[in-house]
């Protein structure tokens, strides 16, 4: 991260790795409230916090570093997936 802040790619990826973990935890919350889909809005969010820190973590603080950008389309690609489901069973 530079002193004048963050660059707008580094804006642009901290917002599409922030949207998936909100929309983890709103699944969290409404999967907690039905009783259904536990398992998996259980270990989404956990999988998502272990995922990111390690990229970070590896990338070297880098937000916009290829790891980060991977792990970030994984969580995209999870919501396709989740999206998927839910239209094939409603």
């Amino acid at each position: 991260m530079n002193e004048a802040g963050l660059t707008r790619a580094e804006k642009f990826w901290a917002a599409a790795a922030v949207t998936p973990f909100l929309l983890s935890l709103a699944l969290l919350g409404i999967a907690i409230s039905r009783q259904t889909f536990l398992a998996f809005a259980i270990g989404w969010p956990i999988i998502q916090v272990i995922g990111y820190a390690g990229s970070f973590k590896r990338s070297g603080g880098q937000i916009d570093h290829p790891l980060v950008k991977t792990q970030v389309w994984l969580h995209w690609m999870m919501i396709a997936m989740l999206g998927l489901i839910l239209m094939r069973v409603l």
